[in-house]
């Protein structure tokens, strides 16, 4: 594939289809229709190189694609086509990776049309990787390219690092900074001539990258852009061998699956990613996201049995250091994952003392994380009947969202109104309602 792939051949890569499949699904289509049609993966492979196919074939792709016949416009071909491809994992998928992410998050106009992965799509891609072998003897430089040192590598690390570990209210405005360092990373892999040594390390760099970015994206409800960075990091951690950081952006997009009330999708990322991660506190804190999962699609025993586990390794020592990515995990998060966990069991008055534990046990620092735990404090007193003291959470979850820049925490805040509602004359919701929906 190449750099810039085709948004025709993004499109099919994403159904896990190949040009003779394409081919033969245009052909469905037309015969639909009463008509007969030469399509073959040749002219698939043309239309992928460039050539333009005429109104009918035009539609008769999007029906192929799943797509509805109203978003083709044949004069703008191919912008009609949504940027809704997961490039498959492959010995040079990286690069293209990251430019599907960089590009969808600069092309506003086409994420209109279909901006959210399937879950299917990334339960496949979960299950690629969990699959395939690392290729690191496939680094994807030029062997005619400029060179790449290690200061200049070094540099980036540095700056990278740097900017993503910031205090919380000024991380809100690094974004545009984070993503200028990863488009140049990208870059560098793409075009620069380097040792397979500070490959690896370019790999790692756009891997933490795409996931800073993905966070970023989520946080301000971009869902269909968080998700390509999140898909783009894995291809980076894939191609550098790095299973633990692989699964974690993997876990990412499970969590971001459960937040999309998709639990199934959620539980099957996260068992495929399970298979290769290594280090205890990785495997601790996808376990405990299994357990989210399975205990918001009713699965009690399994959510117990999950919940114990990840007890079990985060107290787990290991000869190598925590991976960075998941060095925050406390049993403050054990404690507020598993009350979630009971609540939505049924098991409210275990639950909101687990929550509760958990927010005394919160490190000061950890600021965002401490606002979506008020919600979930502010929801266990609602199930208690205890309106005032969860209006009291709810007012300290905002207020801590306006000075982080955090609307992810708005929103959970939001999705409680209507719970609200029926002690509008409690103290302290009537004021809670007001600020909710200004």
């Amino acid at each position: 594939m190449s750099d810039n792939p085709h948004p025709l051949a993004v499109a099919r890569a994403a159904r896990a289809m190949t040009g003779v499949d394409l081919a033969r699904e245009v052909c469905a289509a037309a015969e639909r229709r009463g008509f007969r049609s030469g399509v073959d993966k040749q002219r698939v492979r043309k239309w992928e190189a460039g050539v333009t196919p005429d109104q009918e074939n035009q539609l008769y792709i999007a029906e192929a694609l799943g797509l509805p016949p109203e978003i083709v416009d044949a004069k703008a071909w191919p912008n009609w086509l949504p940027a809704v491809g997961i490039v498959p994992l492959g010995p040079a998928s990286t690069v293209p990776a990251l430019r599907e992410a960089l590009r969808a998050s600069m092309d506003r106009s086409r994420r209109t049309v279909l901006s959210v992965i399937s879950g299917t799509a990334l339960i496949t891609l979960a299950g690629t990787w969990a699959a395939t072998d690392a290729w690191l003897d496939a680094a994807e430089h030029a062997p005619g390219g400029k060179a790449v040192g290690e200061e200049l590598v070094a540099l980036l690390e540095e700056a990278s690092d740097r900017l993503t570990t910031l205090a919380v209210e000024d991380r809100q405005h690094t974004a545009a900074l984070i993503e200028a360092h990863l488009a140049t990373v990208t870059d560098l892999i793409a075009g620069g001539r380097y040792s397979p040594q500070l490959g690896t390390r370019l790999h790692a760099l756009a891997a933490s990258l795409s996931q800073t970015v993905a966070w970023h994206r989520f946080d301000h409800g971009r869902h269909g852009e968080a998700a390509r960075f999140w898909v783009a990091g894995l291809h980076s951690a894939h191609a550098g061998g790095d299973h633990d950081m692989g699964a974690a952006l993997l876990s990412d997009l499970a969590y971001q699956a459960s937040w999309r009330n998709d639990p199934r999708t959620a539980a099957s990322i996260l068992e495929r990613a399970l298979t290769r991660t290594h280090h205890p506190a990785a495997r601790s804190l996808l376990t405990l996201r299994l357990a989210r999962a399975l205990a918001a699609d009713n699965e009690e025993r399994a959510t117990i049995r999950a919940l114990q586990a990840a007890e079990k390794l985060l107290g787990t020592s290991a000869a190598e250091p925590m991976p960075a990515w998941c060095s925050w995990l406390s049993e403050a998060d054990l404690a507020v994952d598993s009350g979630q966990c009971l609540l939505d069991l049924g098991d409210v008055r275990r639950g909101h003392q687990l929550i509760r534990e958990g927010q005394q046990l919160l490190p000061a620092r950890r600021d965002k994380t401490r606002g979506v735990f008020l919600t979930y404090q502010a929801k266990s007193h609602l199930d208690l009947g205890e309106p005032e003291r969860a209006a009291s959470a709810a007012i300290e979850s905002l207020d801590l969202a306006q000075r982080l820049g955090a609307p992810r925490c708005v929103e959970l805040v939001r999705g409680l109104v209507p719970q609200f509602e029926k002690f509008r004359d409690a103290a302290g919701v009537g004021d809670l309602l007001a600020r909710a929906r200004a």
